[in-house]
């Protein structure tokens, strides 16, 4: 059977149903049918998640989205979106990408808290770090980063062009190049405590 046009693949299997329950359908077509069927199911598996993408990106919330998918709620909306995406860390089952984004969104938001903290101390560094000379192309792009982050009201948005910076500024800026790793642990340090609270209170 050629699934390559589900609708016509769909109307191909429902046909061979309907031989089935009237007991007229030859091993072959009962075979093909199976094909199809297997065909169909995992096109509309690649559909569902683009779908809610295009629903979420027009503005559709998780509330108004669960009962179109069947759910209770939109903690249960959210939650098979997250378990249709593909991995982009290696997890190797649904459950386990909600666990992860969950962990990632936890962190995110104690990494954010302690930015806020430490505004000063990180738009401090960012000053002087964007304030060097003779920086090579891609120490200067990171500075230029830390540059246009200065300008925004989020200080977390410094932590990222930090990061990127601090191997560049190891041989000529050693000092301020140890306090950018000494931020990068304590940010690593937080994203990991908040996973672990996290799956403790769950």
């Amino acid at each position: 059977m050629d699934a390559s046009n589900p609708a016509d693949a769909l109307r191909r299997v429902h046909e061979a149903v309907t031989a089935a329950r009237a007991g007229s359908a030859d091993q072959d077509r009962l075979l093909s049918a199976l094909a199809g069927l297997r065909v169909l199911r995992e096109e509309l598996a690649g559909w569902e998640p683009e779908l809610i993408t295009a629903a979420r990106a027009a503005g559709a919330s998780w509330v108004a989205l669960a009962p179109a998918l069947g759910v209770a709620s939109r903690q249960a909306a959210e939650r098979r979106y997250l378990r249709l995406q593909p991995s982009n860390s290696g997890e190797k089952t649904g459950e386990a990408r909600v666990d992860a984004e969950r962990d990632r969104r936890a962190g995110d938001r104690a990494v954010a808290d302690w930015a806020r903290r430490n505004s000063v101390i990180l738009r401090q560094l960012a000053g002087r770090v964007s304030a060097l000379d003779g920086l090579g192309p891609a120490a200067q792009e990171s500075a230029d980063r830390l540059g246009a982050a200065l300008g925004d009201d989020d200080p977390a948005t410094l932590l990222p062009p930090l990061a990127a910076a601090q191997p560049h500024l190891a041989d000529d800026h050693a000092g301020l190049a140890e306090q950018l790793e000494e931020i990068s642990d304590e940010t690593n340090r937080l994203r990991r405590d908040a996973a672990g609270n996290r799956r403790t209170k769950d």
